[in-house]
C-alpha cells in the first residue's frame, strides 16, 4: 500500500514535469482558451440578441456604465464617454437635417485622425448609416473611385482637403453627390457651387438628446457596418465589406490580447485602415478604454506621448518599431508604463532589438486581411512568429497550406485536380473555408475581384476556400511564419529607395509607406 501511495505520489508531482516537457507552452495556451471562450461566449450572445446590439449599442452601455471616463485624449483636448455620444447626438440630427442622410445611406468619411472622425461615425451609426473610411492622401481618379464603388451619395471632408474635394467635384456634381465640408464657419464659406459647408455653429445648435433607436431598426448582424479599402492589380482600391459581424471579430483582438478596460491606448495609425478603427478605435470601445489619438506617428515624439498620458498599450504596424529603434538613443527609454504592443509585420531583429531597448513589452503579433476570414494571433510572444496555431482555431475555421507554384502561379493540384496540403514546416499558401462560421463578404460592386479571391474544388468538389495570397510556414510546435506574399500586392523588399522617394514625393506621408511595405496585413495604400 504505502508503495503504491508513495508511485502515485510520485506521478503526480512529476506530472507537471511531463506535461511541461510534452507542451513548455501549457500555461499560456490555457489562458487563451479560457480568454477565447470568454469571447466566443460573448459574441454569440450578440448573434442572438433581439433587437440587434451593435458597436453602437456597445458604446452606449460604455456611456451609460462610466459617462464620465475619459474616452478620447488629442493634443489639448479630452473628452469624456458621455461628451462623445452628446457630440455625435449633434452631429447626427445636423447630418439628417441639414445633408438629408437617412438610414441605409452609404457615406464616405475624407479627413484625418481627430476626435471629429470618431463623432461622425458614431452619428453616422445611429442613423443607420454605412461608413465609407477614404483614405485622404488619395487624389483625382482614385479618388472618384472609392467614393464610387461603394454606392456612396454623400460625401463629408475636412477642410483642410477642400483642394481635393475641388478637383473631382464637376464629375461628383453629374453623379449628383452632396458634399459637405466640415468645421468652416459661415463667414468662411465659399460660393462654390456643388460644395455645401456644415459649419460648427450648425452642429452645436442642433439637440444633444439621445436619438430613436427606431432610426436604425433596419441594421442587423450581416449588414455593411464599414467599407475599407485595399489595394489591387489595377492599382485602384477595393472597398471590402466590412459586416457588423466582421467589426465585432476584429475588435476582440483587443480582448484576446488581454487589453484590459483600465488600459490607456495609443492611436496613431490612420483611421480610414483596419488596424487603427477595427483593432484600434472599436476595439478600445469594446474594452471600454481610453484612447489617446494623435493626427500623425512621431517616432521623435512617442514615448514622450506615452509617459505623458501614461498609456499602456501601444500598436504598431510594419516598420514603426524600426523607426522606433532608429531614434536616438536616450537615458529614460525605459521609463514608462507601456506593457503591451498589438499589431503586426514586425521583423524578428527588430523584435529583439525593441525589446532589449525599450523594455519588458508583451509583443503580441497577429495576421489578418482586411477582407480575410481567418487569423492568427502570436499570444506566446515568440519572437518571429506571427501566430500559433490552437486546438479552438482549428475547430473553429477550416484552413490549409497548400502547395503553390511561384513561377506558374497557381496552386497545385494532384492526379484528381484538387489542392495538395503541404507537410508540417514547409511552406504552402494559405487558404481558409468560406462557411455561416467564416463568410468572406467581398469587394463592394466588384464581383471580379471577389471571385478572384476565391478557390473552388480545393479538397472535394463543390468546397469554396478564401485565397489569402500569403504564403506561410507553420512548425512542429504550431508557429506560424509569414513567408512571402504572392499575387497583386507589394512586399517592402520590393520597394527600394527611389520607390520610398517617388511615394513620399507624390504626398503619400511615410506612415502610409510603411502601410504599403507591410508585409501582413493588406494594409497597402494605391499606387
Amino acid at each position: 500500500m504505502y508503495v503504491l501511495l508513495y508511485t502515485i505520489l510520485a506521478g503526480l508531482a512529476l506530472l507537471p514535469l511531463f506535461l511541461y516537457l510534452r507542451n513548455p507552452y501549457l500555461m499560456q495556451d490555457l489562458r487563451y482558451t479560457l480568454t477565447c471562450i470568454a469571447v466566443g461566449l460573448r459574441i454569440n450572445r450578440i448573434k442572438r440578441s433581439k433587437p440587434f446590439y451593435s458597436m453602437l449599442d456597445c458604446f452606449l452601455h460604455k456611456v451609460k456604465k462610466h459617462p464620465n471616463k475619459q474616452f478620447i485624449v488629442f493634443e489639448k483636448s479630452s473628452y469624456t464617454y458621455r461628451d462623445v455620444d452628446r457630440q455625435s447626438n449633434k452631429l447626427a440630427r445636423a447630418l439628417s437635417q441639414h445633408a438629408s442622410v437617412n438610414e441605409g445611406d452609404t457615406v464616405a468619411l475624407f479627413m484625418g485622425n481627430e476626435p471629429m472622425y470618431v463623432f461622425i461615425w458614431l452619428a453616422l451609426a445611429k442613423l443607420g448609416c454605412t461608413a465609407a473610411l477614404l483614405n485622404y492622401n488619395i487624389r483625382s481618379k482614385s479618388l472618384l473611385h472609392c467614393f464610387t464603388c461603394c454606392g456612396t451619395n454623400v460625401l463629408l471632408a475636412a477642410s483642410e482637403l477642400r483642394g481635393a474635394i475641388e478637383e473631382v467635384l464637376p464629375t461628383l456634381r453629374e453623379q449628383n453627390v452632396s458634399v459637405f465640408v466640415l468645421g468652416e464657419e459661415e463667414e468662411e464659406e465659399c460660393v462654390t457651387e456643388g460644395l455645401n459647408t456644415l459649419s460648427s455653429s450648425r452642429i452645436q445648435q442642433a439637440s444633444d438628446q439621445p436619438l430613436d433607436p427606431q432610426l436604425r431598426s433596419k441594421v442587423t448582424l450581416k449588414s455593411p457596418a464599414l467599407y475599407i479599402y485595399t489595394s489591387g492589380t489595377t492599382g485602384l482600391p477595393k472597398a471590402a465589406v466590412i459586416t457588423h459581424e466582421r467589426l465585432y471579430l476584429a475588435s476582440s483582438m483587443q480582448a484576446i490580447s488581454g487589453v484590459a478596460s483600465d488600459d490607456v491606448i495609443y492611436i496613431y495609425l490612420p483611421l480610414y485602415h483596419t488596424a487603427g478603427f477595427m483593432m484600434g478605435l472599436t476595439g478600445a470601445i469594446e474594452r471600454g478604454n481610453t484612447v489617446v489619438l494623435r493626427r500623425k506617428f512621431s517616432a521623435s515624439n512617442f514615448w514622450d506621448d506615452c509617459r505623458k498620458h501614461k498609456v499602456t498599450v501601444i500598436q504598431y504596424i510594419g516598420e514603426i518599431m524600426r523607426y522606433l529603434c532608429n531614434s536616438p538613443k536616450k537615458d529614460n527609454d525605459r521609463h514608462h508604463k507601456v506593457r503591451l504592443a498589438l499589431g503586426n509585420g514586425l521583423r524578428a531583429d527588430t523584435w529583439s532589438e525593441f525589446l532589449q531597448r525599450f523594455g519588458d513589452i508583451r509583443v503580441c503579433e497577429c495576421y489578418g486581411a482586411t477582407e480575410g476570414n481567418v487569423g492568427f494571433i502570436n499570444y506566446i510572444g515568440k519572437v518571429g512568429a506571427i501566430g500559433k496555431e490552437h486546438f479552438l482555431h482549428k475547430a473553429s475555421f477550416s484552413y490549409a497550406l497548400i502547395q503553390y507554384d511561384t513561377e506558374r502561379e497557381e496552386p497545385v493540384k494532384d492526379s484528381r485536380g484538387f489542392c495538395i496540403k503541404v507537410p508540417k514546416g514547409e511552406t504552402g499558401l494559405l487558404v481558409a473555408k468560406i462557411n455561416a462560421q467564416a463568410p468572406f463578404s467581398g469587394y463592394a460592386n466588384n464581383q471580379q475581384q471577389t471571385d478572384r479571391k476565391k478557390l473552388r474544388d480545393v479538397f472535394v468538389k463543390g468546397d469554396l476556400y478564401f485565397n489569402s495570397g500569403d504564403l506561410l510556414r507553420i512548425d512542429h510546435e504550431g508557429f506560424v511564419y509569414f513567408m512571402d506574399r504572392i499575387g497583386d500586392t507589394f512586399r517592402s523588399e520590393m520597394l527600394n529607395t527611389m520607390c520610398y522617394v517617388m511615394l513620399l514625393s507624390s504626398g503619400f506621408n511615410p506612415i502610409d509607406v510603411m502601410l504599403l511595405s507591410c508585409p501582413v496585413n493588406h494594409l497597402q495604400v494605391e499606387l
